[in-house]
């Protein structure tokens, strides 16, 4: 049928053909169980919502290790039946009635009579000739069970344990019987109940009758009471019934142990003795009480000194064999400072307390020990044991730098104790006196030399008594660093192009802050200090730059460096200030040099000078051969025009110098020079030009070069031929005159030197916009000065000085 009620026979299956020595048999489908003879019951109401149910049957040998399934198919019968219904109707056909015998029913373990008769029937009938016209008939025989069973346990003994003061209602643990007889009726209908205690105390656990569970019942398990507990349990069929079958089992729980019991000390005052200065030995054990299980982290000691070891001179451990605790020196005593100690010591357990139920906060046991200070013969004591002294580096030889003394512990004092060290201190630079202690430098301390390299070292020092009894100290000697060093400039050659990009001067010193950086910087010449300047940058470099304009040249100006502990660093900045856009371009061989100043030529300066008084002189052979003997030619080719121009480091005149001073010169020649005219005297100069030759400006009152061939005075313009002079007549006149000119352009009208009279400039890559020298380009046409637009860009930019603004 489509809907199953539970405890339904369904159907039986052959569980002998398919494994026969199946010992364990289970279904996959938990609306379906399986008898030992392959009776399949409904567990549960059963409705079919489809066509099949499948589950399967496992049968398993677990001594042989054999498993095999029957698959079972239940098919609903409502469709057979109506196809059944549906044939009748189709096809209508009469059937005999027949006689159908009752099944007889018997009971097993009947005791008779045999042979006993149960039901009498006509099994089936044949005709003379041996024909059957009925089938044959099939009287079931049922044997209904008896309880001839009795429920057994499954388990010879069961065991659980539980911990100690659990709450009412926690289960120990679960007991199981079975029973042979028929399933699901009352033979097979098992109780459960506790027969009896040991110890036979109060209840301590209840039985439940249909499940067999054990919980606990007593709210307060003790296991320092009653450490385990056996119940006689019971178990009978037929529902408890006191006709039912009945078989009794063993139970064991086993209280286990927490931590609800504090440890106490047996002794609550302990008292002994120990030799001052003794070091790592035992001096007492102390022992507890505890009622928790042994061995258990309830029962396990935890020693503490909680007074009268403020100097960690005692511990006190456990003894993991015994629980004891051991009590230590783990620092020498001192009879002198203390003839006893007092210690308070507590224990705990190693797990942590958990209060029982219905008890109090039990408070943690303490107990004291006395210890008693033996004295004994010491040998001398430094106080303190470990002495610092601080020292500077540099500091004289002889200087006391401290004093280090021991006492003797019995008398309080420092007679006759004497000292000693263990390596000698000439290494370490430092003495120390055997009688008194004190310690003196016997050399310079220097933290980059020896021993001190480090900046410290520790001395071992010995105090010995008149007994001969020692004892050690040591004394760390500490280098303070010291202004031992010069602040030093790393650079001191530099070279500076026309754009006067200032010089970055960097000093270090090797000594330590605070006798390092910040440094100071000075210039100590006071006429370089005029006209050049220092910058600060940072704590340790400084910008030197020119204050204004300043001639081309090499300057060695003196700086000196100051530190922070006040020594001072002399230093000459060389600066080769060039005429060049980057330093690479200059050549650092022979200008002038301004220090002090004072102005001094170098060696090149020097070779340049002789080299151009060769060339000067070759000039003047060249223009007297070109001009002949006894006739003066008027005009010069342009090759020894500008031979004639000869370098000089002067750019430009002074600002005092004016237009008005510069006039032409009157000569014979086809073309004019230019002299400089001073006061009320005319003196040559120079005379540059295309067709230029030499010749006399007359001065009133004065000699002029052509009063010095002619011997004549200055009455009126003498004739005369300025080819045929010599170099020695050439050099007489315009030796001190150019001199002079030279000197008073340099002057202001106060006789005071000129700052302006050297002029820098600057070199753009292209040439001047004014073409020409400037002081004569109004007068470019008209003397043919044109072969000066021929000459570099640097001597046109040099021009342009000439040039009134």
């Amino acid at each position: 049928p489509s809907e199953l009620e539970a405890d339904t026979l369904v159907g039986r299956v052959d569980l002998k053909e398919c494994l026969q020595s199946a010992d364990f048999i289970s279904s996959s489908d938990e609306n379906f169980k399986i008898l030992e003879d392959g009776s399949v019951y409904t567990t549960s109401p059963v409705s079919f919502s489809a066509e099949k149910k499948t589950f399967s049957v496992l049968l398993k040998d677990t001594q042989e290790h054999v498993q095999k399934k029957i698959h079972v198919s239940l098919v609903e019968e409502e469709k057979k039946t109506q196809k059944t219904r549906q044939a009748r109707d189709t096809v209508l056909k009469r059937t005999k009635r027949r006689w159908g015998p009752i099944p007889s029913v018997m009971i097993e373990n009947s005791l008779g009579p045999f042979p006993l008769q149960i039901q009498q029937i006509i099994c089936f009938a044949t005709t003379p000739d041996g024909y059957s016209p009925e089938v044959p008939l099939v009287h079931t025989i049922r044997i209904e069970d008896d309880n001839d069973n009795a429920p057994y346990f499954t388990q010879d003994l069961f065991e659980f344990s539980v911990l100690e003061n659990s709450k009412p209602g926690v289960v120990v643990g679960r007991v199981t019987a079975e029973d042979r007889d028929e399933p699901d009726t009352l033979h097979t209908w098992l109780k459960y109940r506790i027969v009896s205690q040991t110890p036979p105390v109060t209840p301590a656990f209840s039985l439940h009758g249909d499940t067999g569970v054990i919980a606990v019942l007593l709210p307060q398990l003790d296991r320092e009471l009653v450490s385990s507990y056996t119940l006689l349990v019971e178990v009978r069929d037929m529902a408890g019934q006191p006709f039912g079958l009945c078989t009794t089992g063993t139970v064991v729980i086993r209280i286990e142990d927490t931590n609800d019991n504090a440890p106490s000390f047996k002794q609550t005052q302990y008292e002994t003795r120990v030799e001052e200065n003794r070091v790592n030995v035992e001096i007492l054990r102390v022992s507890v009480v505890d009622l928790d299980e042994p061995g258990s982290p309830g029962s396990g000691a935890v020693y503490e000194i909680i007074r009268g070891n403020d100097d960690r001179s005692f511990e006190i451990t456990t003894d993991k064999n015994t629980n004891e605790g051991v009590l230590c020196v783990v620092k020498g005593l001192d009879y002198e400072a203390a003839k006893q100690r007092i210690l308070v010591i507590a224990v705990n357990n190693e797990a942590p307390y958990m209060l029982a139920p219905h008890s109090q906060q039990l408070s943690q046991s303490t107990s004291s020990v006395t210890v008693h200070v033996l004295d004994m013969d010491e040998g001398p004591v430094f106080k303190p044991c470990h002495l610092r002294i601080d020292v500077k580096e540099c500091e004289d030889i002889g200087t006391s730098i401290g004093r280090y003394v021991a006492e003797d512990p019995e008398t309080g004092n420092s007679e006759g104790i004497w000292y000693e060290t263990v390596l000698s201190t000439s290494l370490f630079g430092v003495h120390i006196d055997e009688k008194s202690g004190e310690v003196r430098t016997i050399k310079v301390l220097d933290r980059d030399v020896g021993e001190m390299r480090r900046g410290q070292c520790n001395i071992t020092v010995l105090a010995i008594d008149r007994n001969g009894k020692t004892g050690t100290g040591t004394i760390q000697v500490v280098i303070q660093p010291g202004n031992k060093n010069y602040p030093r400039i790393t650079k001191t050659e530099y070279i500076m192009c026309r754009d006067r990009k200032p010089i970055c001067l960097t000093a270090q010193d090797d000594d330590e802050s605070p006798y390092s950086i910040p440094f100071a910087f000075h210039i100590n010449d006071r006429s370089l200090a005029s006209s050049w300047k220092i910058t600060r940058h940072n704590d340790n470099s400084v910008y030197l730059s020119p204050k204004g304009d300043i001639p081309f040249g090499i300057y060695r100006i003196p700086v000196s460096v100051t530190d922070n502990g006040g020594k001072v660093g002399e230093h000459y900045i060389r600066v080769n200030y060039c005429d060049c856009v980057t330093p690479s371009e200059c050549n650092d061989g022979g200008p002038r040099v301004f220090a002090g100043g004072n102005v001094t030529l170098g060696l090149w300066a020097i070779l340049a000078m002789i080299l151009g008084s060769l060339l000067l002189l070759l000039i003047l052979i060249t223009i007297c051969g070109c001009c002949g003997s006894g006739v003066m030619h008027r005009q010069v080719t342009d090759d020894c025009a500008n031979h004639n121009l000869i370098i000089s480091n002067t750019e430009a005149p002074g600002e005092e110098v004016m237009d008005h001073n510069i006039i032409p010169l009157q000569n014979t020649c086809d073309q004019g020079g230019y002299g400089i005219k001073t006061g009320d005297q005319q003196t040559f100069e120079m005379v540059k030009g295309r067709g230029h030759t030499l010749e006399s400006v007359k001065g009133g009152g004065h000699q002029t070069l052509g009063s010095v061939k002619e011997g004549g005075g200055g009455g009126g313009q003498p004739m005369m031929d300025t080819c045929r002079y010599s170099y020695s007549e050439w050099h007489n006149f315009t030796h001190p005159r150019l001199g002079e000119k030279v000197h008073l352009c340099r002057q202001d009208e106060e006789q005071k030197h000129s700052e302006d009279y050297l002029l820098s400039y600057n070199y753009e890559g292209k040439g001047s916009l004014a073409g020409s020298v400037g002081c004569c380009s109004d007068q470019h046409e008209e003397e043919a000065l044109d072969f000066l637009d021929q000459l570099e860009p640097k001597f046109r930019t040099l021009a342009e000085t000439c040039i009134k603004r």
